[in-house]
Protein backbone atom coordinates (compact mmCIF):
# COMPACT_ATOMS: atom_id res chain seq x y z
CA UNK A 1 0.00 0.00 0.00
CA UNK A 2 2.78 2.43 0.93
CA UNK A 3 4.71 1.57 -2.24
CA UNK A 4 1.64 2.23 -4.38
CA UNK A 5 1.02 5.48 -2.55
CA UNK A 6 4.60 6.66 -3.11
CA UNK A 7 4.62 5.72 -6.80
CA UNK A 8 1.35 7.54 -7.42
CA UNK A 9 2.58 10.61 -5.55
CA UNK A 10 5.85 10.61 -7.54
CA UNK A 11 3.96 10.42 -10.84
CA UNK A 12 1.63 13.26 -9.81
CA UNK A 13 4.59 15.39 -8.71
CA UNK A 14 6.31 14.86 -12.07
CA UNK A 15 3.18 15.90 -13.96
CA UNK A 16 2.78 18.94 -11.72
CA UNK A 17 6.34 20.09 -12.37
CA UNK A 18 5.68 20.00 -16.10
CA UNK A 19 2.40 21.91 -15.67
CA UNK A 20 3.96 24.59 -13.47
CA UNK A 21 7.27 25.18 -15.19
CA UNK A 22 6.94 23.98 -18.79
CA UNK A 23 3.45 25.01 -19.86
CA UNK A 24 1.89 28.48 -20.32
CA UNK A 25 0.03 29.72 -17.22
CA UNK A 26 -3.31 29.66 -19.03
CA UNK A 27 -2.86 25.98 -19.91
CA UNK A 28 -2.00 25.28 -16.29
CA UNK A 29 -5.14 27.10 -15.18
CA UNK A 30 -7.24 24.96 -17.53
CA UNK A 31 -5.66 21.75 -16.23
CA UNK A 32 -6.24 22.84 -12.64
CA UNK A 33 -9.86 23.49 -13.59
CA UNK A 34 -10.11 19.91 -14.85
CA UNK A 35 -8.75 18.65 -11.52
CA UNK A 36 -11.21 20.72 -9.50
CA UNK A 37 -14.13 19.66 -11.70
CA UNK A 38 -13.15 16.04 -11.12
CA UNK A 39 -13.35 16.99 -7.46
CA UNK A 40 -16.85 18.34 -8.07
CA UNK A 41 -17.82 15.01 -9.69
CA UNK A 42 -16.75 13.25 -6.50
CA UNK A 43 -18.27 15.90 -4.21
CA UNK A 44 -21.68 15.34 -5.80
CA UNK A 45 -21.83 12.04 -3.89
CA UNK A 46 -21.77 13.95 -0.60
CA UNK A 47 -24.93 15.73 -1.72
CA UNK A 48 -26.62 12.41 -2.48
CA UNK A 49 -26.24 12.78 -6.25
CA UNK A 50 -25.28 9.27 -7.34
CA UNK A 51 -26.78 9.19 -10.86
CA UNK A 52 -24.82 10.35 -13.90
CA UNK A 53 -27.25 13.17 -14.78
CA UNK A 54 -27.20 14.50 -11.23
CA UNK A 55 -23.43 14.43 -10.98
CA UNK A 56 -22.94 15.96 -14.44
CA UNK A 57 -25.35 18.74 -13.50
CA UNK A 58 -23.41 19.41 -10.29
CA UNK A 59 -20.12 19.55 -12.21
CA UNK A 60 -21.66 21.89 -14.78
CA UNK A 61 -22.98 24.24 -12.09
CA UNK A 62 -19.58 24.26 -10.37
CA UNK A 63 -17.91 25.02 -13.70
CA UNK A 64 -20.22 27.98 -14.28
CA UNK A 65 -19.36 29.31 -10.83
CA UNK A 66 -15.65 28.90 -11.59
CA UNK A 67 -16.11 30.89 -14.79
CA UNK A 68 -17.98 33.59 -12.88
CA UNK A 69 -15.22 33.63 -10.26
CA UNK A 70 -12.58 34.05 -12.95
CA UNK A 71 -14.30 36.90 -14.78
CA UNK A 72 -15.33 38.54 -11.52
CA UNK A 73 -11.77 38.73 -10.17
CA UNK A 74 -9.91 40.49 -12.97
CA UNK A 75 -8.93 43.24 -10.53
CA UNK A 76 -6.58 42.32 -7.70
CA UNK A 77 -8.97 43.75 -5.10
CA UNK A 78 -11.72 41.46 -6.39
CA UNK A 79 -9.42 38.44 -6.23
CA UNK A 80 -8.43 39.22 -2.65
CA UNK A 81 -12.07 39.80 -1.70
CA UNK A 82 -12.94 36.32 -2.95
CA UNK A 83 -10.01 34.85 -1.01
CA UNK A 84 -11.18 36.68 2.12
CA UNK A 85 -14.69 35.28 1.66
CA UNK A 86 -13.21 31.82 1.26
CA UNK A 87 -11.19 32.30 4.46
CA UNK A 88 -14.44 33.16 6.28
CA UNK A 89 -15.99 29.97 4.90
CA UNK A 90 -13.07 27.92 6.24
CA UNK A 91 -13.45 29.57 9.63
CA UNK A 92 -17.09 28.49 9.59
CA UNK A 93 -16.01 24.99 8.52
CA UNK A 94 -13.63 24.84 11.48
CA UNK A 95 -16.44 25.74 13.87
CA UNK A 96 -18.67 23.19 12.15
CA UNK A 97 -16.03 20.49 12.64
CA UNK A 98 -15.44 21.49 16.24
CA UNK A 99 -19.01 21.93 17.43
CA UNK A 100 -21.39 19.92 15.26
CA UNK A 101 -19.62 17.49 12.88
CA UNK A 102 -22.65 15.19 12.79
CA UNK A 103 -25.03 17.94 11.64
CA UNK A 104 -24.62 17.53 7.90
CA UNK A 105 -27.42 17.44 5.35
CA UNK A 106 -27.43 16.81 1.62
CA UNK A 107 -28.28 20.45 0.97
CA UNK A 108 -25.46 21.66 3.21
CA UNK A 109 -23.04 19.30 1.47
CA UNK A 110 -24.20 20.50 -1.95
CA UNK A 111 -23.71 24.15 -1.01
CA UNK A 112 -20.35 23.50 0.62
CA UNK A 113 -18.85 22.05 -2.55
CA UNK A 114 -18.60 25.32 -4.51
CA UNK A 115 -17.42 27.12 -1.36
CA UNK A 116 -14.49 24.72 -1.28
CA UNK A 117 -13.72 24.24 -4.97
CA UNK A 118 -14.43 27.55 -6.70
CA UNK A 119 -12.19 29.87 -4.62
CA UNK A 120 -9.45 27.24 -4.65
CA UNK A 121 -9.41 27.15 -8.44
CA UNK A 122 -9.59 30.93 -8.83
CA UNK A 123 -6.76 31.32 -6.32
CA UNK A 124 -4.59 28.76 -8.10
CA UNK A 125 -5.32 30.14 -11.57
CA UNK A 126 -4.69 33.77 -10.59
CA UNK A 127 -1.54 32.84 -8.70
CA UNK A 128 -0.15 31.19 -11.83
CA UNK A 129 -0.50 34.51 -13.68
CA UNK A 130 1.93 36.32 -11.35
CA UNK A 131 5.26 37.10 -13.00
CA UNK A 132 7.07 39.30 -10.48
CA UNK A 133 8.78 39.81 -8.14
CA UNK A 134 8.61 36.00 -7.73
CA UNK A 135 6.97 33.82 -10.41
CA UNK A 136 3.57 32.57 -9.34
CA UNK A 137 4.48 29.01 -10.34
CA UNK A 138 7.40 29.02 -7.89
CA UNK A 139 5.21 30.38 -5.08
CA UNK A 140 2.53 27.83 -5.81
CA UNK A 141 5.05 25.01 -5.81
CA UNK A 142 6.36 26.25 -2.47
CA UNK A 143 2.85 26.20 -0.99
CA UNK A 144 2.32 22.66 -2.27
CA UNK A 145 5.61 21.55 -0.73
CA UNK A 146 4.47 22.89 2.64
CA UNK A 147 1.14 21.07 2.38
CA UNK A 148 2.81 17.85 1.23
CA UNK A 149 5.34 18.05 4.06
CA UNK A 150 2.45 18.34 6.50
CA UNK A 151 0.75 15.31 4.94
CA UNK A 152 3.94 13.21 4.86
CA UNK A 153 5.03 14.17 8.36
CA UNK A 154 1.53 13.57 9.67
CA UNK A 155 1.32 10.16 8.01
CA UNK A 156 4.56 8.82 9.46
CA UNK A 157 4.34 10.54 12.85
CA UNK A 158 0.81 9.19 13.19
CA UNK A 159 1.90 5.66 12.29
CA UNK A 160 4.89 5.67 14.61
CA UNK A 161 3.68 7.68 17.59
CA UNK A 162 -0.07 8.20 17.19
CA UNK A 163 -2.09 7.67 20.35
CA UNK A 164 -4.36 10.65 21.02
CA UNK A 165 -7.24 11.01 18.57
CA UNK A 166 -7.46 14.42 16.90
CA UNK A 167 -11.07 14.33 15.67
CA UNK A 168 -12.56 10.87 16.35
CA UNK A 169 -16.06 11.93 15.29
CA UNK A 170 -14.78 12.91 11.85
CA UNK A 171 -11.58 10.98 11.09
CA UNK A 172 -10.75 8.23 13.61
CA UNK A 173 -7.26 7.63 12.20
CA UNK A 174 -6.01 11.21 12.67
CA UNK A 175 -3.98 11.81 15.83
CA UNK A 176 -2.52 14.79 17.63
CA UNK A 177 0.93 13.25 17.34
CA UNK A 178 0.49 13.04 13.58
CA UNK A 179 -0.72 16.63 13.37
CA UNK A 180 2.25 17.90 15.40
CA UNK A 181 4.73 15.82 13.41
CA UNK A 182 3.30 17.09 10.15
CA UNK A 183 3.36 20.68 11.35
CA UNK A 184 7.00 20.45 12.43
CA UNK A 185 8.15 19.05 9.09
CA UNK A 186 6.09 21.64 7.20
CA UNK A 187 7.54 24.47 9.28
CA UNK A 188 11.02 23.30 8.33
CA UNK A 189 10.05 23.51 4.67
CA UNK A 190 8.46 26.93 5.25
CA UNK A 191 11.65 28.24 6.84
CA UNK A 192 13.71 27.01 3.88
CA UNK A 193 11.24 28.71 1.56
CA UNK A 194 11.68 32.01 3.37
CA UNK A 195 15.42 31.75 2.90
CA UNK A 196 15.06 30.81 -0.77
CA UNK A 197 12.71 33.68 -1.63
CA UNK A 198 14.52 36.19 0.56
CA UNK A 199 11.53 37.00 2.76
CA UNK A 200 11.70 37.67 6.52
CA UNK A 201 12.04 34.18 8.05
CA UNK A 202 9.77 34.75 11.03
CA UNK A 203 6.69 36.14 9.26
CA UNK A 204 7.06 33.86 6.24
CA UNK A 205 7.40 30.78 8.45
CA UNK A 206 4.30 31.98 10.32
CA UNK A 207 2.50 32.06 6.96
CA UNK A 208 3.66 28.48 6.48
CA UNK A 209 2.05 27.57 9.80
CA UNK A 210 -1.23 29.18 8.70
CA UNK A 211 -1.06 27.14 5.50
CA UNK A 212 -0.49 23.96 7.51
CA UNK A 213 -3.36 24.60 9.93
CA UNK A 214 -5.77 25.52 7.15
CA UNK A 215 -4.77 22.43 5.15
CA UNK A 216 -5.62 20.27 8.16
CA UNK A 217 -9.06 21.86 8.34
CA UNK A 218 -9.54 21.14 4.64
CA UNK A 219 -8.61 17.50 5.14
CA UNK A 220 -10.94 17.09 8.11
CA UNK A 221 -13.80 18.89 6.35
CA UNK A 222 -13.70 16.43 3.48
CA UNK A 223 -13.59 13.57 6.00
CA UNK A 224 -16.72 14.98 7.64
CA UNK A 225 -18.61 14.94 4.36
CA UNK A 226 -17.28 11.50 3.43
CA UNK A 227 -18.44 10.17 6.79
CA UNK A 228 -21.89 11.65 6.20
CA UNK A 229 -22.05 9.98 2.78
CA UNK A 230 -20.79 6.65 4.14
CA UNK A 231 -17.61 6.71 2.03
CA UNK A 232 -14.07 5.76 2.96
CA UNK A 233 -12.58 7.52 -0.08
CA UNK A 234 -14.07 10.09 -2.40
CA UNK A 235 -13.23 7.85 -5.36
CA UNK A 236 -10.75 5.33 -6.74
CA UNK A 237 -9.00 7.38 -9.40
CA UNK A 238 -5.58 7.55 -7.71
CA UNK A 239 -4.09 4.22 -6.53
CA UNK A 240 -3.09 4.39 -2.89
CA UNK A 241 -4.71 7.79 -2.42
CA UNK A 242 -8.40 7.31 -3.23
CA UNK A 243 -10.14 9.99 -5.27
CA UNK A 244 -9.07 13.37 -6.55
CA UNK A 245 -10.63 15.11 -3.56
CA UNK A 246 -8.57 12.94 -1.24
CA UNK A 247 -5.47 14.39 -2.88
CA UNK A 248 -6.51 18.06 -3.09
CA UNK A 249 -8.69 18.55 0.02
CA UNK A 250 -5.84 20.08 2.02
CA UNK A 251 -4.86 22.35 -0.86
CA UNK A 252 -8.35 23.79 -1.32
CA UNK A 253 -8.26 25.22 2.19
CA UNK A 254 -4.64 26.36 2.05
CA UNK A 255 -4.93 28.44 -1.15
CA UNK A 256 -7.05 31.37 0.14
CA UNK A 257 -4.89 31.87 3.24
CA UNK A 258 -1.69 31.62 1.23
CA UNK A 259 -2.85 34.25 -1.26
CA UNK A 260 -3.96 36.58 1.54
CA UNK A 261 -0.58 36.08 3.22
CA UNK A 262 1.23 36.93 0.00
CA UNK A 263 -0.81 40.14 -0.20
CA UNK A 264 0.49 41.07 3.24
CA UNK A 265 4.03 40.63 1.90
CA UNK A 266 3.22 42.84 -1.05
CA UNK A 267 3.60 40.02 -3.58
CA UNK A 268 -0.07 40.28 -4.50
CA UNK A 269 -1.60 43.73 -4.84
Amino acid sequence: MLRTRVLTAAALAAVLLVVLFSLPPLVGAVLFAAVLLLGAWEWAQFAGLRSWPGRIGYVFATGLLCAAGWYGTRATAQWLALMAAAAVWWAVAFLWLSLAPARVTRLAAALAGPCVLVPAWVGLARLLQLASPVPGAALLFYMLLVVWASDIGGYFAGRWFGRLKLAPAVSPNKTWEGAIGGALLALGVAALGARWFGYPPGPFTALGLVVVLSSMVGDLAESMFKRFAGLKDSGGLLPGHGGMLDRVDSITAAVPFFVLGLSWFGVVG
